[in-house]
């Protein structure tokens, strides 16, 4: 039920989904997979013919997922949306804990659960056989972006991903938004009652991430948004595989693009020069916007956004060029994986 304080879409309270996905020249799916770990509310996002509204064909397949307090829908999609009328088949899942997935709301007690249940989702759609010739991309934003890491990580001997996208990745936490280890060691001594306690310092993480104060007031209204303060089990979560990332940038040999803006607040931009500097890809691009903020396609201003939009687009484009095969024809997209359970209207 709607509480009435906010638009009932990011676009506003008129059309109607489908209306609206159709004059974006995409179609949407929305589904729930279960997973080992728990059920993933997922989305696919396909390009369709602007003039029949039938399926386009698709040049390669994008596993996307959002960041901390976020979920797929509401202003996240949009970068969904912009994959898929460059002709992209894209699909994301909301993370444990997080929008319309299973989970206590913000807990990520556990994060290699956490990247594995999207992991389960997306390799059962990349082995798909209308899939599995075609390149398939990793895109990760903000934490997502050290969840994407894990999740490659994680699958690293299936050869599955052509290559990797990640905006302002969580891969270093700036000094003063760590959380104190003081007060983790102090928690910690309660035996894990205190794990999901609402008790760590929010530090104004929203207000560091938007520069725009209309997409902030957009990204505010989000009926889905996680509100409450970091939960002690995640920061220490947070803090423990940022540190196992670090040791573990080398393994990195796909090609990647890392978009990071000098102005963030929320992750370091030194984590992906990091990554850029430790990785062994041959292939690997890192791009600095100076004097932008954390959410560079969300929070900044139409004209940051798309310049970020643009070097991205540049960059798979040539990528599937480079190492794809040609487009899929529509007729052999589905866009549900298996055993997914079918969303009602």
């Amino acid at each position: 039920m709607r509480s009435g304080a906010g638009p009932k879409y990011f676009w506003g309270d008129a059309p109607e989904p489908e209306e609206y996905y159709a004059s974006q020249g995409v179609r949407n799916h929305q589904s729930y997979f279960p997973t080992p770990h728990g059920r993933l509310f997922t989305q696919s996002f396909l390009p369709i013919d602007p003039s029949s509204g039938a399926l386009a064909p698709v040049k390669a397949s994008v596993f996307m997922t959002h960041g901390y307090a976020s979920d797929s829908g509401w202003l996240f999609q949009k970068i969904c949306i912009a994959f898929a009328q460059w002709g992209f088949a894209v699909f994301c899942a909301d993370l444990l804990g997080h929008g319309r997935s299973d989970g206590l709301r913000c807990y990520l007690g556990d994060l290699e659960s956490v990247a594995a249940a999207p992991l389960s989702f997306f390799s059962s759609v990349r082995r798909k056989p209308e899939f599995s010739a075609l390149p398939a991309f990793l895109f990760g934003e903000s934490m997502g972006g050290l969840v994407t890491l894990l999740m490659y990580l994680q699958s690293i001997s299936d050869d599955l991903w052509t290559g990797i996208i990640l905006s302002a990745p969580l891969i270093q936490i700036p000094e003063d938004m760590k959380p104190s280890r003081i007060r983790l060691f102090v928690y910690g001594l309660l035996f894990g009652l205190a794990d999901t306690w609402e008790a760590m310092p929010e530090q104004n993480m929203v207000g560091k991430a938007i520069k725009d104060p209309d997409r902030l007031r957009v990204i505010a209204a989000n009926p889905r948004r996680y509100t409450g303060k970091p939960r002690v089990g995640t920061m220490r979560e947070l803090m423990r595989v940022t540190e196992i990332v670090h040791r573990r940038l080398g393994e990195v040999k796909v090609p990647f693009l890392v978009v990071h803006g000098t102005s963030d607040g929320v992750t370091s931009p030194e984590g992906s020069r990091m990554l850029y500097e430790k990785s062994e890809s041959e292939d690997k691009e890192l791009v600095l916007y100076e004097g932008m903020y954390h959410s560079l396609i969300q929070g900044e201003p139409e004209e940051n956004s798309s310049r970020v939009l643009g070097d991205m687009r540049r960059w798979i484009e040539e990528r599937t060029r480079r190492y794809g095969g040609g487009a899929v024809a529509a007729g052999g997209i589905v866009p549900s994986g298996e055993g997914e359970e079918e969303l009602g209207r």
